[in-house]
Order: C-alpha cells, then structure tokens, then sequence
C-alpha cells in the first residue's frame, strides 16, 4: 500500500517537473528527425537506417533516465521529504520501488507521446513509420528505461547532492554507451583467443545497454553482423526461448540494482 501511494505521489511530481517537460520536447523533435531518416529509405527489417536509429535512441534515453531518476531521489535528501516520509511506517524497499514504478510511468508517457505525435504527423503527410516499426522503437525504448532505471535509483541512493548524482550519472552513461566499444576492444587484445567468446558473454551481461541492443539486431534479423563471437547469442535469441531469457535477465538486473539501491539507502538511513 505504502508503494502504490509513493508511486502516485512520484508519478504527479514526475509531471509537474520542468525537466520532464524539456525531455518530452527534446525528445518529440528526436522522435521527428528519426521520421525525417526514415521517409528517405525504404524500411523494412535491419537495416542501416534502423541501426541509426536504434543507436541514437541508445545515446539519448538512457541519459534522460538516469538523470532525471537519480535527481529525483537527491531531491528527496536535499529538500528534506525523505526525512520526514522516514518517520512513517515505511520501508526501505516500498519506498524505491514506489520511485521505480512512478518514474517508470513518467518516462513512458514521454516516449509514448513523442513516438504517438510522430506517428500522427507522419500520417497525415504520409512518410512516417509503420505501425510495426512504432511499435518496435517503442519496446525497445521501454527496456532501456527499466534497465536504466535500476542504474539511476543506485546512483541516487549513493548520491548525496544533484552534483553528485550529475557527475556519477554522466560517467556511467559515458562508460556504458560511448566508451564501451573502444575500452571492450582493448581489453580482448589482452585476452588469450580460446577465452575472447566468454569474455564477450560475459561483458554483454554486464552492460544493459549493449544487451538490450543485441536482442532488438537479433529480432530484426541482423544478428549476422555481431560476427561468429556472438555466435550463441543469435542462436540463443532466435530460439523459442530467446524472449523469456531476455526478460528474465532483464528482471536479473533490474533486482539487482534496485537490491543494491535499497542496501546503500538502508545503510545511510541507520546512520542519519
């Protein structure tokens, strides 16, 4: 019960947020250049527009979840409401996961408008998406606000300040988004051949962003360009399996990160 009311009362200071309002709009025109793209070319399975689109989808989202979440639970530190919420009867963990699930409905509606106002414009000057390829950019922006989201509640609950949940946000988005390739790259030089394969794997995990993306190739049928390294990957994900291993590691380190959220925030509140 306490969830669902922390929920509600996250998902109203969600909406009446300005910096919610500047990410629907950056967003909204993202969303058009990407229709823009796509009216040049005929879109039809993996193709090099839809990885252009996957990817800049990939730079902007999980950049606006980690910003606007882990700012979200400093403000509860820094104006005093987590201080007063704390003398209730509420726990540690209906208290996150209230958070999760009311910016979780935030950033949703975001794209759900961005996506739904392109859909509308694209139809009334008949160059815009199909509704398959709507409703894939859609998932795909969906699993990478969950799996961001469980990153961002952990930098809140580490963060003391804004500042501080600016500078560690940024920094995880950088790593995991644009240095990953290259710091990847350079790691597998140094890595015996027989071990490169495992190593892959296990690195994929560990990178939200980079799995999230590999399943959406896959789902495409572009799995060939990973090359034979993801080898197992594509076979896994094409398999009738392939979608219930892809949620269930998505939920794997969604808990995860919320587990660690809730232990450092229970930590610091036996210390305050």
């Amino acid at each position: 019960m306490h969830m669902y009311h922390i929920a509600r009362r996250e998902l109203k200071m969600g909406f009446r947020n300005p910096w919610s309002y500047s990410f629907l709009a950056l967003f909204t025109l993202f969303t058009l250049a990407l229709m823009v793209i796509q009216s040049r070319t005929y879109l039809e399975g993996y193709t090099y527009t839809t990885g252009t689109m996957l990817t800049l989808v990939l730079y902007l989202l999980p950049l606006m979840t980690i910003l606007l979440s882990s700012f979200s639970l400093t403000a509860e530190k820094e104006e005093g409401s987590w201080q007063l919420l704390s003398t209730y009867a509420l726990t540690t963990s209906s208290f996150l996961l209230g958070k999760y699930f009311g910016q979780a409905l935030v950033l949703i509606a975001i794209v759900c408008f961005g996506y739904g106002l392109c859909g509308v414009i694209g139809a009334l000057l008949g160059a815009g998406f199909s509704f398959s390829t709507l409703l894939f950019l859609l998932s795909f922006s969906i699993c990478l606000i969950l799996m961001f989201l469980g990153i961002a509640m952990l930098i809140g609950a580490l963060s003391k300040n804004r500042w501080q949940a600016l500078t560690w946000g940024v920094s995880i988005w950088f790593f995991l988004i644009l240095a990953w390739p290259t710091l990847l790259i350079s790691a597998l030089s140094f890595v015996p051949y027989t071990w490169i394969k495992p190593v892959l794997q296990f690195a994929t995990i560990l990178n939200p962003a980079e799995l999230v993306r590999l399943f959406s190739v896959i789902s495409l049928g572009g799995g060939s360009i990973f090359g034979p390294e993801y080898y197992k990957w594509v076979n896994w994900f094409d398999s009738p399996f392939g979608v219930v291993g892809f949620i269930t590691l998505c939920f794997i380190w969604i808990s995860l990160m919320l587990l660690l959220a809730a232990f450092v925030w229970e930590r610091g509140r036996r210390h305050d």
